[in-house]
């Protein structure tokens, strides 16, 4: 379909997307890459839990009456250096570390429409906003090209990394995905499964009913918090702000039908927890718990072999690990994947200085880390954590100066500038599973 004209409508509070429902979840029926991510359900769920200091952009776009793509987008105002402030535009979800796969829902054959009245929306209000950062974008997004392409073509700096992820693509039986474990952990899943039934009395359900939500949350709160605690490390649901979050995701998903919140208990004690939820033939699994003290009966590992024993039988056909890196997910099947960042502003803005900035200093950083002896290296991080006490940890999707290992867990490429020198871009992975 040839290039058409779209209004653009700005919705700037959540109570005015009520208006849109309806017409939202038509685009997203339409849309044939969707998810949970980019539904009513999961971004209203985040904004009321996570929006604190930033300011709504949902951009709406038509044809005539038909709502043809949906552009969902939050302003931040980040302090960069001395006192500067900008003002961050970045997709709506995004900045708590709880979304992947942020995406712009679009008709199929409106992508290069719905490009161009986004990219002049922004051009026309450039008081909203200094830089974007569009983090966790899925590399098939029907976008993801024309902006590029766009971008480029406006002249804007334009700065591309990938994160990464990892997903199984599952068979249509259980037999055959079988074939895929190694011959050890096809037996471990019988033999840890019939240990366990002979140490305790056992049930594994999915929750399905409202009132079964607070004593299944809670205790995924509490047993991933002990993972972490013994390692010393805060946790997840040491947030007040998330443990909130998860509770009103939970009543919204599990109304829908669209909730995949599996349990493990012994007897009658939850031992283990997998949270997720579905979309069409897929399931994206985003937190779990274990019961630290049954670390030898296997708990979650028996869990996660039923859960998708019955989601194969159900007819899914991607169990989805969202981001971070393979580890243990590649012995259940886990291929490794991708999402895509894209930070840009508009040319010769203080937003471009400010990004041509930030990316020069993460290429030197990253070449000086490569170069350096180790012992020079950790000299060097010392001095600069010593000069700067008061860092202010950098927007998402960059890592702070002070990083003591810029080079781990990171996937880079190259894009041109503005100035058409090429800028090493990098990205920290993130795994929500851990």
């Amino acid at each position: 379909m040839s290039a058409v004209e779209l209004q653009v409508r700005a919705f700037r509070k959540l109570d005015e997307l009520h208006a849109l429902r309806s017409a939202w979840e038509d685009l997203l029926s339409a849309y044939p890459l969707s998810t949970t991510f980019s539904t009513f359900e999961w971004l209203s769920s985040w904004w009321r839990n996570f929006s604190c200091d930033q300011d709504l952009l949902v951009l709406a776009f038509f044809e005539k009456d038909a709502l043809i793509a949906l552009a969902p987008l939050s302003v931040k105002r980040e302090r960069i250096a001395g006192g500067l402030t900008l003002k961050l535009l970045r997709l709506m979800g995004d900045g708590s570390k709880d979304s992947d796969n942020l995406d712009f829902p679009v008709r199929p054959g409106y992508e290069q429409g719905f490009v161009g009245a986004l990219l002049t929306y922004l051009d026309q209000n450039k008081g909203l906003w200094d830089y974007c950062e569009l983090n966790t974008l899925p590399p098939s997004s029907s976008s993801l090209a024309g902006l590029r392409e766009a971008l480029e073509q406006r002249g804007w700096p334009l700065y591309s990394s990938q994160r990464i992820a990892s997903a199984i693509p599952l068979p249509d039986t259980w037999e055959a995905y079988l074939q895929l474990l190694s011959s050890e952990d096809q037996k471990n899943l019988a033999r840890y499964s019939r240990r366990l039934e002979k140490r305790y009395q056992t049930r594994i359900y999915r929750c399905t009913q409202a009132e079964e939500l607070p004593r299944i949350l809670e205790a995924l709160f509490h047993l991933h918090q002990a993972r972490w605690q013994a390692e010393g490390e805060t946790g997840s649901f040491a947030s007040p702000e998330r443990r909130a979050f998860y509770y009103d995701l939970s009543r919204s998903l599990l109304s829908r039908g669209w909730l995949e919140l599996w349990v493990l208990e012994a007897n009658g004690e939850i031992a283990s927890v997998q949270y997720a939820f579905r979309c069409r033939d897929a399931v994206y699994q985003l937190q779990e718990g274990n019961d630290p003290e049954k670390s030898s009966d296997r708990v979650g590992f028996i869990l996660r072999g039923e859960v998708l024993k019955q989601l194969i039988a159900e007819g899914v056909r991607l169990y989805d690990f969202l981001g971070g890196e393979p580890g243990y997910k590649a012995r259940w099947g886990a291929k490794l994947g991708y999402y895509v960042d894209l930070d840009f502003a508009a040319r010769f803005s203080l937003g471009a200085a400010y990004l041509r900035t930030r990316h020069k200093a993460m290429h030197t950083k990253a070449w000086l880390r490569r170069s350096l002896p180790k012992s020079a290296w950790d000299v060097l991080h010392r001095a600069n954590q010593r000069v700067r006490p008061g860092k202010v940890p950098a927007p998402n999707g960059a890592l702070p100066i002070s990083d003591p290992n810029p080079e781990a867990s990171m996937q880079t490429h190259t894009r041109k500038a503005q100035d058409n020198q090429p800028v090493l871009a990098t990205q920290s992975k993130l795994d929500k599973n851990g």
